[in-house]
């Protein structure tokens, strides 16, 4: 009864609900005089280990409901473990790290209620204009993935590459879905939901079973070092992408699935991710939100699984560094140790709404700003008070004028209705 009551992992604090797959990273193209990671020279093949997951619900939430899906990569390369602890949106809703615990709290269920709040929800939005680039993404179509195999995944921070005669590179990450983008209207999210809330696991493990090996390709963004301080905004806001007219991706190699898991408690639950996991080529940069991280999710392993968590088979190197190399967990000091002199100096065009803007006018088409102002007025429009859906009109009037006139009429906050 003992063992009985304690095999259990802790549930993660965020993330909690996930699917994982085994699979390979295999570089295709020469990126060497961009970094001299060994498994990013041409023809390497490194076993990797994908961790799914939607952000905010319980381990027993629905796949398919409007969330970030977390795409979390662990890379077993020779030098140690690299992991890329990402995400389905290319941006996150705060820069600044003293927001994130606000940020849970408005997203979970409530202490007092015991149910999830779209009032704290919006009231915690419409207060961190920053999160507008995220907001406008998450209520798109790119908000209800069809499947884990039909959404891209993204390192979402700047990181640093640094190359055999020591040139550094800040660089962002994109894996690009082979299988295409596909979502569910809302509607369609919302009927799985009720009749399978593990389809997204199901599908995965199927596919792989059957022999439908899910594909991503790897791009990265690459700025060269010295560009940064000058760039028109602060190229470490993880708030903003950079726009590919500025750096075009570089192709750097195809991430395949082809296993699942043995046990999905011993690796999916028992999997650990922690940017601060870095190799030899590879460094952080001066995002303090990736700064944060580095050391919290150290805690929140510990917290979870205990101190031994990293000698869990699914979390150790495969084959272990050799003696007397320096540990990955040196490494980011090793090609990173100036990120604590940068200051957040004020950009030209540093702001919070151009960029949400920019994709509802540029990028979208009427039918997919339709269902944006729907899924906002639906989401806004529930169990949420006035004066918050007041400031859901500004904050959208802010993203574009004509978009919160829309949720405005949606609302029917203006006419007092």
């Amino acid at each position: 009864m003992q063992q009985f009551n304690s095999e259990q992992a802790h549930e993660r604090v965020v993330h909690a609900k996930g699917s994982a797959a085994h699979g390979f990273f295999e570089t295709t193209e020469d990126v060497s005089q961009f970094t001299r990671a060994g498994l990013f020279q041409p023809g390497v093949r490194t076993p990797v280990f994908l961790r799914f997951s939607t952000a905010s619900g319980e381990a027993g939430s629905a796949d398919t409901v409007r969330d970030p899906r977390g795409f979390a990569v662990k890379f077993y390369a020779a030098e140690g473990n690299y992991d890329l602890v990402g995400n389905s949106l290319p941006v996150y809703p705060i820069r600044d790290p003293e927001k994130f615990g606000d940020l849970v709290y408005s997203q979970r269920r409530q202490p007092d209620t015991g149910v999830r709040s779209n009032d704290l929800q919006w009231d915690f939005w419409t207060l961190a204009p920053e999160s507008a680039h995220q907001v406008t993404i998450l209520m798109s179509d790119r908000g209800t993935p069809r499947t884990l195999r039909h959404m891209n995944g993204y390192g979402g921070h700047t990181f640093s590459w640094a190359n055999a005669a020591g040139e550094k590179f800040w660089v962002k990450y994109h894996f690009r879905t082979a299988q295409g983008v596909e979502s569910h209207s809302e509607a369609e999210a919302r009927a799985i939901a009720a009749e399978d809330p593990d389809a997204h696991g199901r599908d995965l493990r199927r596919a792989i079973d059957a022999g439908e090996a899910p594909e991503w390709r790897l791009e990265v963004q690459v700025m060269p070092f010295e560009e940064a301080a000058a760039y028109r905004f602060n190229p470490f806001d993880v708030t903003k992408v950079w726009p590919h007219g500025d750096y075009a991706p570089v192709e750097v190699g195809r991430l395949v699935l082809d296993r699942n898991p043995d046990s999905s408690l011993a690796e999916a639950e028992r999997s650990t991710f922690s940017p601060s996991n870095l190799v030899p080529g590879i460094g952080l940069s001066p995002d303090k939100m990736l700064t944060e991280r580095i050391f919290s999710y150290h805690d929140s392993q510990v917290e979870r699984l205990g101190a031994d968590y990293e000698q869990l088979p699914i979390n150790s190197p495969k084959p272990s560094p050799r003696a007397g190399d320096v540990g990955p967990d040196l490494i980011w000091w090793v090609e990173a140790s100036e990120i604590a002199r940068y200051a957040n100096a004020r950009h030209a065009e540093d702001d919070d709404f151009s960029q949400a803007g920019a994709l509802y006018r540029e990028v979208m088409d009427d039918a997919q700003r339709a269902r944006l102002v729907d899924n906002v007025v639906g989401h806004a429009g529930t169990d949420v008070t006035t004066d918050v859906q007041h400031r859901v009109v500004d904050y959208w009037t802010q993203v574009d004028a004509e978009l919160g006139a829309r949720v405005d009429a949606g609302l029917r906050v203006s006419s007092g209705i």
